[in-house]
Protein backbone atom coordinates (compact mmCIF):
# COMPACT_ATOMS: atom_id res chain seq x y z
CA UNK A 1 0.00 0.00 0.00
CA UNK A 2 1.38 3.40 -0.97
CA UNK A 3 1.39 6.00 1.77
CA UNK A 4 -0.17 9.36 1.05
CA UNK A 5 2.98 11.13 2.18
CA UNK A 6 6.49 9.82 1.90
CA UNK A 7 9.63 11.31 3.42
CA UNK A 8 13.06 10.56 1.99
CA UNK A 9 16.23 11.15 3.91
CA UNK A 10 19.67 11.85 2.55
CA UNK A 11 21.75 8.94 1.38
CA UNK A 12 25.48 8.27 1.10
CA UNK A 13 24.85 6.57 -2.24
CA UNK A 14 25.55 8.57 -5.38
CA UNK A 15 22.66 9.03 -7.80
CA UNK A 16 23.04 10.36 -11.30
CA UNK A 17 21.75 13.83 -12.08
CA UNK A 18 20.37 14.69 -15.48
CA UNK A 19 23.21 15.18 -17.88
CA UNK A 20 23.08 18.94 -18.18
CA UNK A 21 26.26 21.01 -17.84
CA UNK A 22 26.26 23.20 -14.75
CA UNK A 23 22.81 22.07 -13.67
CA UNK A 24 23.46 22.40 -9.95
CA UNK A 25 24.79 25.87 -9.15
CA UNK A 26 23.58 26.71 -5.64
CA UNK A 27 22.67 24.55 -2.68
CA UNK A 28 19.43 24.82 -0.78
CA UNK A 29 19.57 26.46 2.62
CA UNK A 30 20.93 24.25 5.38
CA UNK A 31 18.27 21.79 6.47
CA UNK A 32 15.73 22.99 3.89
CA UNK A 33 13.56 20.22 2.44
CA UNK A 34 11.97 19.93 -0.96
CA UNK A 35 8.36 18.84 -1.40
CA UNK A 36 6.73 17.70 -4.61
CA UNK A 37 3.06 17.00 -5.14
CA UNK A 38 2.00 14.16 -7.45
CA UNK A 39 -1.55 15.01 -8.60
CA UNK A 40 -2.72 11.97 -10.57
CA UNK A 41 -5.85 9.77 -10.66
CA UNK A 42 -5.22 7.10 -8.02
CA UNK A 43 -8.87 6.04 -8.10
CA UNK A 44 -11.35 5.85 -10.96
CA UNK A 45 -10.95 4.78 -14.56
CA UNK A 46 -7.30 5.87 -14.83
CA UNK A 47 -6.13 4.54 -11.45
CA UNK A 48 -3.60 2.13 -12.98
CA UNK A 49 -1.81 5.04 -14.65
CA UNK A 50 -1.81 7.01 -11.40
CA UNK A 51 -0.42 4.11 -9.38
CA UNK A 52 2.67 3.81 -11.57
CA UNK A 53 3.05 7.60 -11.71
CA UNK A 54 3.34 7.85 -7.93
CA UNK A 55 6.06 5.17 -7.87
CA UNK A 56 7.96 6.90 -10.67
CA UNK A 57 7.92 10.25 -8.88
CA UNK A 58 9.11 8.57 -5.69
CA UNK A 59 12.13 7.07 -7.46
CA UNK A 60 13.06 10.49 -8.86
CA UNK A 61 12.77 12.01 -5.38
CA UNK A 62 14.99 9.32 -3.91
CA UNK A 63 17.64 9.97 -6.56
CA UNK A 64 17.64 13.73 -6.04
CA UNK A 65 17.79 13.31 -2.26
CA UNK A 66 20.78 10.98 -2.60
CA UNK A 67 22.60 13.02 -5.23
CA UNK A 68 22.37 16.39 -3.48
CA UNK A 69 22.16 15.54 0.23
CA UNK A 70 18.77 17.15 0.71
CA UNK A 71 15.54 15.89 2.21
CA UNK A 72 12.74 15.37 -0.31
CA UNK A 73 9.12 14.47 0.33
CA UNK A 74 6.44 13.44 -2.15
CA UNK A 75 2.74 14.00 -1.59
CA UNK A 76 0.29 11.84 -3.53
CA UNK A 77 -2.84 13.76 -4.55
CA UNK A 78 -5.72 11.67 -5.92
CA UNK A 79 -7.35 13.81 -8.60
CA UNK A 80 -9.86 11.03 -9.44
CA UNK A 81 -9.48 12.23 -13.04
CA UNK A 82 -11.76 15.19 -12.24
CA UNK A 83 -10.64 18.79 -12.85
CA UNK A 84 -12.56 20.21 -9.86
CA UNK A 85 -11.07 17.62 -7.51
CA UNK A 86 -7.61 18.18 -8.97
CA UNK A 87 -7.82 21.93 -8.40
CA UNK A 88 -8.99 21.48 -4.81
CA UNK A 89 -6.16 19.05 -4.03
CA UNK A 90 -3.59 21.42 -5.51
CA UNK A 91 -5.02 24.37 -3.60
CA UNK A 92 -4.79 22.42 -0.35
CA UNK A 93 -1.23 21.32 -1.08
CA UNK A 94 -0.17 24.88 -1.81
CA UNK A 95 -1.90 26.45 1.19
CA UNK A 96 -1.67 23.75 3.85
CA UNK A 97 1.43 21.74 2.93
CA UNK A 98 3.61 24.45 1.40
CA UNK A 99 4.10 22.46 -1.80
CA UNK A 100 5.39 24.49 -4.76
CA UNK A 101 6.38 21.71 -7.17
CA UNK A 102 3.83 19.47 -8.90
CA UNK A 103 4.42 16.59 -11.34
CA UNK A 104 1.32 14.90 -12.70
CA UNK A 105 -1.99 15.53 -14.37
CA UNK A 106 -2.42 12.54 -16.64
CA UNK A 107 -5.67 13.90 -18.14
CA UNK A 108 -5.58 17.12 -20.16
CA UNK A 109 -8.70 18.63 -18.60
CA UNK A 110 -7.29 18.37 -15.09
CA UNK A 111 -3.82 19.49 -16.18
CA UNK A 112 -5.15 22.67 -17.77
CA UNK A 113 -7.00 23.52 -14.56
CA UNK A 114 -4.09 22.64 -12.26
CA UNK A 115 -1.56 24.62 -14.28
CA UNK A 116 -3.51 27.81 -13.74
CA UNK A 117 -3.82 27.11 -10.01
CA UNK A 118 -0.11 26.38 -9.61
CA UNK A 119 0.72 29.63 -11.43
CA UNK A 120 -1.51 31.56 -9.02
CA UNK A 121 0.25 29.88 -6.12
CA UNK A 122 3.75 30.77 -7.33
CA UNK A 123 4.80 27.20 -8.07
CA UNK A 124 5.91 25.05 -11.00
CA UNK A 125 3.99 22.23 -12.67
CA UNK A 126 5.13 19.63 -15.18
CA UNK A 127 2.68 17.29 -16.87
CA UNK A 128 2.44 14.40 -19.31
CA UNK A 129 -1.02 15.39 -20.59
CA UNK A 130 -1.44 15.87 -24.31
CA UNK A 131 -3.83 18.69 -25.22
CA UNK A 132 -2.12 21.23 -27.46
CA UNK A 133 -3.59 24.07 -25.39
CA UNK A 134 -1.32 23.26 -22.42
CA UNK A 135 1.71 24.71 -24.21
CA UNK A 136 -0.48 26.57 -26.70
CA UNK A 137 -3.21 29.14 -26.11
CA UNK A 138 -3.36 28.31 -22.37
CA UNK A 139 0.41 28.33 -21.76
CA UNK A 140 1.63 30.02 -18.61
CA UNK A 141 4.83 30.70 -16.70
CA UNK A 142 4.31 27.83 -14.25
CA UNK A 143 3.38 24.99 -16.61
CA UNK A 144 5.80 22.69 -18.42
CA UNK A 145 4.99 19.62 -20.48
CA UNK A 146 7.24 16.59 -21.05
CA UNK A 147 4.97 14.63 -23.37
CA UNK A 148 4.60 15.35 -27.06
CA UNK A 149 1.22 17.11 -27.54
CA UNK A 150 -1.60 15.81 -29.71
CA UNK A 151 -0.28 17.49 -32.86
CA UNK A 152 3.02 15.62 -32.65
CA UNK A 153 1.44 12.33 -31.64
CA UNK A 154 -0.78 12.33 -34.72
CA UNK A 155 1.94 13.46 -37.08
CA UNK A 156 4.33 10.75 -35.86
CA UNK A 157 1.71 7.99 -36.16
CA UNK A 158 -0.77 8.85 -38.91
CA UNK A 159 1.77 10.18 -41.41
CA UNK A 160 4.12 7.15 -41.31
CA UNK A 161 1.17 4.76 -41.62
CA UNK A 162 -0.25 6.66 -44.62
CA UNK A 163 3.18 6.40 -46.25
CA UNK A 164 3.49 2.67 -45.39
CA UNK A 165 -0.07 1.84 -46.54
CA UNK A 166 -0.66 3.98 -49.66
CA UNK A 167 -3.82 2.06 -50.59
CA UNK A 168 -5.47 2.69 -47.19
CA UNK A 169 -7.54 5.70 -48.25
CA UNK A 170 -10.50 5.49 -45.85
CA UNK A 171 -10.12 6.08 -42.10
CA UNK A 172 -12.63 5.95 -39.22
CA UNK A 173 -12.00 7.49 -35.79
CA UNK A 174 -13.26 6.78 -32.26
CA UNK A 175 -12.73 9.76 -29.98
CA UNK A 176 -13.20 10.64 -26.29
CA UNK A 177 -15.26 13.83 -26.08
CA UNK A 178 -12.99 16.20 -24.17
CA UNK A 179 -10.11 18.52 -24.96
CA UNK A 180 -7.50 15.78 -25.49
CA UNK A 181 -9.67 13.75 -27.83
CA UNK A 182 -10.65 16.81 -29.84
CA UNK A 183 -7.01 17.78 -30.15
CA UNK A 184 -6.09 14.39 -31.61
CA UNK A 185 -9.13 14.38 -33.89
CA UNK A 186 -8.51 17.87 -35.27
CA UNK A 187 -4.84 17.07 -35.90
CA UNK A 188 -5.85 13.85 -37.68
CA UNK A 189 -8.37 15.68 -39.85
CA UNK A 190 -5.66 18.13 -40.92
CA UNK A 191 -3.38 15.28 -42.00
CA UNK A 192 -6.27 13.52 -43.76
CA UNK A 193 -7.06 16.68 -45.73
CA UNK A 194 -3.44 17.19 -46.69
CA UNK A 195 -2.92 13.57 -47.78
CA UNK A 196 -6.21 13.05 -49.57
CA UNK A 197 -7.56 10.58 -47.01
CA UNK A 198 -11.34 10.10 -46.78
CA UNK A 199 -12.50 10.42 -43.17
CA UNK A 200 -15.51 8.12 -43.40
CA UNK A 201 -16.82 8.78 -39.88
CA UNK A 202 -16.20 9.44 -36.20
CA UNK A 203 -17.80 8.19 -33.01
CA UNK A 204 -17.55 10.30 -29.85
CA UNK A 205 -17.77 8.71 -26.41
CA UNK A 206 -17.71 9.95 -22.82
CA UNK A 207 -14.92 9.48 -20.28
CA UNK A 208 -17.10 7.01 -18.37
CA UNK A 209 -17.87 4.63 -21.24
CA UNK A 210 -16.66 1.04 -20.98
CA UNK A 211 -18.79 -0.52 -23.72
CA UNK A 212 -17.75 0.39 -27.25
CA UNK A 213 -19.59 -2.17 -29.38
CA UNK A 214 -22.03 0.41 -30.78
CA UNK A 215 -19.17 2.63 -31.96
CA UNK A 216 -17.41 -0.37 -33.49
CA UNK A 217 -20.59 -1.38 -35.29
CA UNK A 218 -20.68 2.12 -36.80
CA UNK A 219 -17.06 1.73 -37.84
CA UNK A 220 -17.74 -1.61 -39.54
CA UNK A 221 -20.65 -0.10 -41.44
CA UNK A 222 -18.39 2.67 -42.78
CA UNK A 223 -15.99 0.05 -44.22
CA UNK A 224 -12.75 1.90 -43.50
CA UNK A 225 -9.25 0.70 -44.36
CA UNK A 226 -7.96 1.99 -41.04
CA UNK A 227 -9.58 2.34 -37.60
CA UNK A 228 -7.87 5.09 -35.59
CA UNK A 229 -8.47 4.97 -31.82
CA UNK A 230 -8.01 8.35 -30.16
CA UNK A 231 -8.82 7.35 -26.58
CA UNK A 232 -6.37 6.54 -23.81
CA UNK A 233 -5.64 4.08 -21.02
CA UNK A 234 -8.32 1.59 -20.03
CA UNK A 235 -10.74 3.03 -22.58
CA UNK A 236 -8.43 2.43 -25.53
CA UNK A 237 -7.72 -1.07 -24.19
CA UNK A 238 -11.43 -1.82 -23.89
CA UNK A 239 -12.05 -0.48 -27.40
CA UNK A 240 -9.21 -2.48 -28.89
CA UNK A 241 -10.17 -5.67 -27.04
CA UNK A 242 -13.76 -5.39 -28.27
CA UNK A 243 -12.58 -4.54 -31.81
CA UNK A 244 -10.48 -7.69 -31.95
CA UNK A 245 -13.35 -9.80 -30.63
CA UNK A 246 -15.49 -8.40 -33.47
CA UNK A 247 -12.86 -9.57 -35.98
CA UNK A 248 -11.83 -6.07 -37.02
CA UNK A 249 -8.14 -6.97 -37.32
CA UNK A 250 -9.08 -9.12 -40.30
CA UNK A 251 -11.12 -6.28 -41.87
CA UNK A 252 -8.91 -3.23 -41.36
CA UNK A 253 -5.66 -1.88 -39.91
CA UNK A 254 -6.03 -0.69 -36.30
CA UNK A 255 -4.04 2.22 -34.88
CA UNK A 256 -3.95 3.40 -31.25
CA UNK A 257 -2.62 6.95 -31.53
CA UNK A 258 -1.72 7.42 -27.85
CA UNK A 259 -0.90 4.15 -26.12
CA UNK A 260 0.15 3.90 -22.49
CA UNK A 261 2.82 1.43 -23.53
CA UNK A 262 3.93 -1.55 -21.54
CA UNK A 263 1.14 -1.50 -18.93
CA UNK A 264 -1.40 -1.54 -21.75
CA UNK A 265 0.31 -4.36 -23.62
CA UNK A 266 0.48 -6.43 -20.44
CA UNK A 267 -3.25 -5.99 -19.89
CA UNK A 268 -4.10 -6.85 -23.49
CA UNK A 269 -1.67 -9.68 -24.19
CA UNK A 270 0.26 -10.37 -27.40
CA UNK A 271 -2.61 -11.98 -29.30
CA UNK A 272 -4.58 -8.71 -29.21
CA UNK A 273 -1.55 -6.46 -29.76
CA UNK A 274 -0.15 -8.39 -32.73
CA UNK A 275 -0.26 -6.36 -35.92
CA UNK A 276 -1.76 -3.28 -34.22
CA UNK A 277 0.08 0.06 -34.51
CA UNK A 278 0.61 2.08 -31.33
CA UNK A 279 1.83 5.64 -30.86
CA UNK A 280 3.93 5.94 -27.69
CA UNK A 281 5.63 8.67 -25.70
CA UNK A 282 8.04 6.20 -24.16
CA UNK A 283 9.32 2.67 -24.69
CA UNK A 284 11.47 0.79 -22.20
CA UNK A 285 13.53 -0.66 -25.04
CA UNK A 286 14.73 2.77 -26.24
CA UNK A 287 18.51 2.71 -26.54
CA UNK A 288 19.47 5.86 -24.65
CA UNK A 289 21.82 6.24 -21.70
CA UNK A 290 19.27 7.55 -19.19
CA UNK A 291 16.65 5.02 -20.24
CA UNK A 292 19.07 2.09 -19.90
CA UNK A 293 19.96 3.40 -16.45
CA UNK A 294 16.31 3.79 -15.45
CA UNK A 295 15.36 0.32 -16.68
CA UNK A 296 18.21 -1.24 -14.69
CA UNK A 297 17.22 0.62 -11.52
CA UNK A 298 13.52 -0.23 -11.81
CA UNK A 299 14.31 -3.86 -12.53
CA UNK A 300 16.58 -4.04 -9.50
CA UNK A 301 14.17 -2.27 -7.13
CA UNK A 302 10.74 -3.35 -8.36
CA UNK A 303 11.35 -6.35 -10.61
CA UNK A 304 9.55 -4.92 -13.65
CA UNK A 305 10.30 -2.71 -16.64
CA UNK A 306 9.16 0.93 -16.43
CA UNK A 307 6.04 1.84 -18.40
CA UNK A 308 4.99 5.24 -19.73
CA UNK A 309 3.11 6.32 -16.61
CA UNK A 310 6.12 5.46 -14.45
CA UNK A 311 8.71 6.98 -16.79
CA UNK A 312 6.78 10.18 -17.51
CA UNK A 313 6.23 10.89 -13.83
CA UNK A 314 9.85 10.02 -13.05
CA UNK A 315 11.31 12.46 -15.58
CA UNK A 316 8.84 15.25 -14.72
CA UNK A 317 9.62 14.98 -11.01
CA UNK A 318 13.35 14.70 -11.64
CA UNK A 319 13.44 17.78 -13.84
CA UNK A 320 11.48 19.87 -11.33
CA UNK A 321 13.51 18.75 -8.33
CA UNK A 322 16.87 19.21 -10.05
CA UNK A 323 15.77 22.68 -11.14
CA UNK A 324 14.76 23.55 -7.56
CA UNK A 325 18.18 22.45 -6.32
CA UNK A 326 19.82 24.56 -9.01
CA UNK A 327 17.67 27.57 -8.12
CA UNK A 328 18.20 27.07 -4.40
CA UNK A 329 14.42 27.26 -3.90
CA UNK A 330 11.22 25.55 -5.07
CA UNK A 331 9.59 28.88 -5.91
CA UNK A 332 8.17 28.85 -9.40
CA UNK A 333 10.12 31.75 -10.88
CA UNK A 334 13.51 30.26 -10.00
CA UNK A 335 12.52 26.77 -11.11
CA UNK A 336 11.22 28.12 -14.42
CA UNK A 337 14.45 30.03 -14.99
CA UNK A 338 16.44 26.84 -14.39
CA UNK A 339 14.28 24.84 -16.80
CA UNK A 340 13.89 27.33 -19.64
CA UNK A 341 16.12 26.37 -22.55
CA UNK A 342 17.57 23.36 -20.73
CA UNK A 343 19.12 20.71 -22.99
CA UNK A 344 19.79 17.34 -21.42
CA UNK A 345 20.15 13.65 -22.19
CA UNK A 346 16.68 12.36 -21.37
CA UNK A 347 14.77 9.12 -21.62
CA UNK A 348 14.24 9.47 -25.37
CA UNK A 349 17.70 10.84 -26.14
CA UNK A 350 18.50 14.53 -26.41
CA UNK A 351 15.61 16.54 -25.05
CA UNK A 352 15.18 20.30 -24.78
CA UNK A 353 12.76 22.47 -22.83
CA UNK A 354 11.69 25.22 -25.20
CA UNK A 355 11.65 28.50 -23.30
CA UNK A 356 9.00 30.12 -25.50
CA UNK A 357 6.21 27.71 -24.49
CA UNK A 358 7.72 25.30 -21.91
CA UNK A 359 7.30 22.32 -24.25
CA UNK A 360 9.90 19.55 -24.07
CA UNK A 361 11.12 18.72 -27.56
CA UNK A 362 11.48 14.93 -27.69
CA UNK A 363 10.83 11.88 -29.83
CA UNK A 364 7.45 10.17 -30.22
CA UNK A 365 7.48 6.48 -31.16
CA UNK A 366 5.42 4.42 -33.58
CA UNK A 367 5.31 0.77 -32.45
CA UNK A 368 3.82 -2.33 -34.04
CA UNK A 369 2.67 -5.26 -31.95
CA UNK A 370 4.68 -8.48 -32.37
CA UNK A 371 3.41 -12.03 -32.66
CA UNK A 372 3.89 -14.00 -29.46
CA UNK A 373 6.35 -16.33 -31.22
CA UNK A 374 8.56 -13.35 -32.12
CA UNK A 375 8.84 -11.93 -28.58
CA UNK A 376 12.39 -12.11 -27.24
CA UNK A 377 11.16 -11.81 -23.64
CA UNK A 378 7.89 -11.34 -21.77
CA UNK A 379 7.91 -7.54 -22.32
CA UNK A 380 9.01 -7.54 -25.96
CA UNK A 381 5.51 -6.78 -27.21
CA UNK A 382 6.37 -4.41 -30.04
CA UNK A 383 8.99 -3.27 -32.50
CA UNK A 384 9.81 0.40 -33.02
CA UNK A 385 8.74 1.29 -36.57
CA UNK A 386 9.82 4.92 -36.41
CA UNK A 387 10.57 7.78 -34.05
CA UNK A 388 10.60 11.50 -34.66
CA UNK A 389 9.89 15.02 -33.47
CA UNK A 390 6.86 16.99 -34.74
CA UNK A 391 5.94 20.23 -33.00
CA UNK A 392 4.10 23.39 -33.91
CA UNK A 393 6.11 26.58 -33.48
CA UNK A 394 5.03 28.38 -30.27
CA UNK A 395 3.35 31.16 -32.25
CA UNK A 396 1.47 28.65 -34.40
CA UNK A 397 0.30 26.81 -31.27
CA UNK A 398 -1.00 30.12 -29.93
CA UNK A 399 1.35 30.48 -26.97
CA UNK A 400 2.09 34.02 -25.85
CA UNK A 401 4.10 33.53 -22.68
CA UNK A 402 3.29 36.17 -20.05
CA UNK A 403 6.19 38.41 -19.12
Amino acid sequence: MLNRRRFLTTSTLAAASLAAPGLVTRALAQGEALKIGVPVPISGAFAANGKFATIGALMAAEEVAAAHGVQVSTLDLDTEGKPATAVRKVQDALAQDGVKLFAGGILSSESLAMGKEVERGGGAFMTTAGADEITGVDCNKATFRWSVPTYGAINETVRPIIEALPDAKKWYTITPQYVFGDGLLNAAKDVFAEKGIEHVGNSYHSLTDKEFSGYLTNAIAAQPDVLLLLNFGAQSSDTLRQAVSFGLKQRMTIVVAWASGLEQFEALGPDICEGVYFGAQYWHGADTALNRELVAKVQEKHGFNPNYSFAGSYICAKLLLEAAVKAGSPDGAGVAAALNGLKYQGLTGEEEIRAADHQVIKDYYLLKGKAKADMADKDDYAEVISAGKSFLAPEDAGCTMPA
